[in-house]
């Protein structure tokens, strides 16, 4: 690969005149991995749209040929080596000690741009000193920080020599995960919960750009139907458990789970006759499901939660836990134009008060008001908002290079929506 032509990208002396440089520039994509179709690819798939010559770099490609004929349209994914192996599909992520060896394998110094979409490996990727890199953060590896007792706890690993073994290999992956840090020019969170996170764990600042969402995709529904929803990827963190648990107790409720997970079997153990699992939704149906829903309820922690925005979309309103993306997502009771109520507690008991809550407030918690508010997380604002990151890291670039003082990268920053 050659070297790119830096000076066409590099000579912009400020934001407008860098962002201009971007219609010849070469630009390479970096994400961790694509098990899914899920938020971090949606994510991908939107940069793929605003960079459409850009090159892929990620780890594992296991999407379906239609997902990809339908998102990436002719793209070419560049896969490691891992990506060969038999049978991975199963077991990928018991290799994350080895990823960042083989994210640092792939060769994007013949580029004049870098992203990376990251929520664990992606933003160690290695980069020339002159070369500009911004890195869209899903979130800090939870695996590897906060919640490694929890999945440790869940996976059965104590302190036997499996379980020593795997706490020292997320000892190195919070070693490299914070020496790492300090590589992007710029980082962007997906929502204000995994700023503060970054500002935590790596001791620098980043601006939020929410993910973006296709409003004009979900259908605005002002009837709903009597029942209330929870969709999700049926992952332990999602804590569907607790809503469950807290329909049993509401015999005269009904409630619609949509998804499958490592969980499915456990959940439906939980299930009762006002409970009902439809597995997997082809996305017409899963649109359905959300939008003639009374209510969405979610009681996990999501670093953002593009199901959440899509819900509000919809016009369906929110119940949910009180921490994470939801609080950048949901306008409380309270608010003017309320979209949803926010509880304080992983409980069941919290869930059935918010429930109560809601009923009592329904009228208050308009449809259209739901609608309005997942405007703030369009398509459009997020393409708006990326190309004003990129041409910041652009900017510093060029001072850089002219000799001119740069904000320390630890530095707040900021891009006007």
């Amino acid at each position: 690969m050659s070297r790119p032509q830096s000076a066409t990208v590099m000579a912009a002396q400020d934001e407008p005149a860098a962002l201009s440089a971007l219609q010849d520039a070469r630009v390479a994509i970096v994400h961790d991995w694509c098990p899914d179709f899920r938020g971090g690819e949606r994510v991908l798939a939107r940069l793929c749209r605003l960079f459409p010559g850009a090159d892929v770099f990620t780890l594992f490609d296991f999407l379906d040929p239609d997902v990809k004929a339908r998102h990436f349209p002719g793209k070419i994914f560049r896969t490691s080596p891992l990506n060969r192996l038999p049978g991975v599909r199963r077991y990928y992520r018991h290799l994350f000690a080895l990823c960042p060896f083989f994210i640092e394998q792939f060769d994007v110094t013949g580029y004049d741009l870098v992203l990376s979409s990251s929520s664990a490996f992606a933003r160690g990727v290695l980069t020339r000193p002159d070369q500009p890199h911004v890195c869209y953060v899903h979130s800090p590896a939870r695996y590897a920080w906060d919640e490694q007792f929890t999945y440790l706890d869940q996976a059965g690993l104590g302190f036997g020599p499996k379980g020593l073994l795997y706490r020292y290999m997320l000892h190195g992956l919070r070693t490299w995960d914070v020496r790492t840090a300090h590589g992007p020019d710029l980082m962007a969170a997906n929502s204000e919960y995994v700023r503060a996170r970054i500002r935590r764990i790596y001791g620098r600042d980043a601006l939020v750009i929410h993910p973006p969402v296709d409003v004009e995709e979900m259908p605005f529904t002002p009837r709903k139907g009597d029942y209330y929803v929870a969709a999700s990827f049926l992952a332990p963190y999602k804590r569907t458990d607790l809503v469950l648990r807290a329909f049993r107790e509401m015999p005269d409720r009904k409630l619609l789970v949509v998804g499958e997970g490592q969980q499915s079997a456990a959940l439906r153990a939980l299930a009762a006759p006002n409970i009902t699992f439809t597995g997997y939704l082809e996305r017409q149906q899963y649109v359905d499901a959300v939008r003639n829903a009374k209510a969405m309820v979610f009681a996990g922690c999501e670093d953002f939660g593009i199901a959440l925005a899509e819900a509000q979309a919809s016009g369906t309103p929110l119940i949910a836990f009180a921490q994470g993306g939801a609080r950048d997502i949901v306008r409380p009771l309270g608010s003017e134009h309320p979209t949803g109520v926010l509880f304080p507690r992983q409980s069941a008991e919290a869930i059935r008060d918010a429930v109560e809550t809601f009923e009592h407030n329904m009228a208050g918690i308009t449809p259209s008001a739901c609608r309005q508010n997942a405007q703030r997380f369009s398509t459009e604002r997020f393409d708006r908002e990326v190309l004003a990151a990129v041409a910041q890291a652009l900017a510093v670039r060029a001072r850089d290079l002219a000799g001119a003082p740069a904000p320390l990268r630890g530095d707040p920053v900021r891009v006007a929506s």
